[in-house]
């Protein structure tokens, strides 16, 4: 699996694309800003899928604009409110414009297990930094969004945010990161 890792938008949100070696198709996780430079990284592959790992505007900024006819748009059932209103994805007080990005055309949760552009996809459901907030784990690599960081975790203080769920979500991630390179939102 080739993973292309890109920091984009004004609070330096990580965006992965995803996809085999020899692959046409790829994946892309929380396309939060600056999508014509994500688009260039995807070249001339489709995008299968885009992955959120929760639904707040840094994650979801550039959606619209990467969606291509027959593109899945993949978010966990509790978060999928986020990706229309400005006030629960907290664009609408924290930066100068109002992010919404288009309904999702697929929710998941916990234990759900995919196949998208080839890669095998497994869902766990990490609450606490939204109620909805996942990990994906793929290939044997774990993206982690908001819940875990390399020296943190992601705030609890937004609409839905909860710090006894996300310190559950984190004593469950322990082992796993011990065992499997993680690819944080930050």
């Amino acid at each position: 699996m080739l993973i292309d890792e890109l920091t984009v938008g004004i609070v330096q949100t990580c965006c992965y694309i995803l996809g085999r070696e020899d692959g046409q198709e790829c994946i892309v996780i929380d396309p939060g800003a600056e999508a014509k430079r994500i688009r260039k990284h995807v070249g001339d592959r489709k995008i299968a899928a885009i992955l959120l790992t929760h639904g707040h505007f840094d994650h979801i900024g550039a959606v619209r604009e990467l969606m291509d006819p027959g593109t899945k748009l993949v978010i966990h059932g509790l978060d999928a409110p986020m990706l229309g209103d400005p006030e629960l994805n907290a664009s609408a007080g924290l930066i100068a414009r109002k992010v919404t990005a288009p309904e999702a055309t697929d929710l998941v949760k916990e234990g759900d297990e995919l196949e998208l552009a080839g890669l095998k996809v497994k869902v766990l459901h990490t609450p606490g930094h939204t109620p909805g907030s996942v990990c994906y784990e793929i290939e044997g690599e774990l993206f982690t969004g908001d819940t875990l960081f390399e020296y943190g975790w992601g705030r609890t203080d937004l609409p839905g945010g909860s710090e006894g769920q996300l310190e559950a979500s984190l004593r469950r991630l322990m082992p796993m990161v011990r065992k499997m390179p993680f690819h944080a939102g930050h």
